[in-house]
């Protein structure tokens, strides 16, 4: 099973190919462990406000493909969430918003979940979702010693780039939004700075699936891949498949 993280973004109508191997998984993983019926699929959400509606359009993503079993939990900023919502789950979404709000309140959840992928279930982290997969997760800022590195609407409402212990589930810093947001120069500019060793910046309708037979794309856009270099930084481009 993988790890697939996508870069935000909605399909608008049409379904996306970057949900569709992830619930194939599911599924795989529901008939190993003989679970009737439909995947059941943990989906978690951490919003001020409209929780509720940001978890019904990542469940309508998924639903465009094929039929879940959704167990959706919807926290408000600042509470934590409980590790039995992870019980017998054929895979796991966590959603998007708030960086550093899902990083607060999906945190005691971090060994659970790399446990539970461990075993074999896969999960799918939508934005935010993404960056805490993390070991190294970049929560947000758009600042170096005081310096814009990044458009400050990105910022999460930090102000320095803010680095964290994440998951762990993947060994590669993440940034989401890329061409819609420009956050590619804040990956470059940490790299170059030397407060992350590289990553992936991830553009919307795209994921990356990081698999044991190593990673690929898919979808409608690109994942920039960000490297140190002796000049600060060098970037390549993986192209989506769809």
């Amino acid at each position: 099973m993988s790890v697939h993280l996508v870069g935000g973004g909605w399909s608008e109508g049409a379904p996306s190919v970057a949900y569709a191997e992830f619930l194939t998984e599911c599924a795989a993983r529901a008939e190993q462990v003989e679970h009737a019926g439909a995947p059941r699929i943990a989906v978690v959400v951490v919003r001020d406000g409209d929780g509720l509606e940001h978890a019904a359009r990542l469940v309508g993503e998924l639903t465009q493909i094929s039929e879940i079993d959704e167990h959706v939990t919807v926290l408000v900023e600042g509470f934590p969430a409980s590790v039995d919502i992870l019980d017998e789950v054929d895979g796991v979404l966590i959603g998007g918003g708030l960086t550093p709000a899902y990083h607060q309140s999906v945190g005691p959840l971090f060994d659970r979940l790399r446990e539970v992928v461990s075993d074999g279930v896969p999960y799918l982290g939508f934005s935010a979702g993404a960056m805490i997969a993390a070991e190294r997760a970049l929560l947000g800022g758009w600042r170096i010693g005081g310096v814009a590195v990044a458009p400050e609407e990105a910022s999460e409402e930090l102000d320095e780039i803010t680095i964290v212990p994440g998951i762990g589930l993947v060994d590669l810093t993440v940034d989401v939004h890329t061409a819609q947001w420009g956050t590619l120069s804040r990956l470059v500019a940490s790299t170059a700075a030397g407060v992350v060793d590289g990553g992936v910046a991830i553009d919307e309708g795209t994921s990356l699936i990081v698999g044991a037979s190593g990673a690929r794309v898919v979808g409608s856009g690109s994942v920039w891949r960000v490297a140190p270099a002796e000049a600060g930084a060098v970037v390549s481009v993986l192209s989506a498949v769809d």
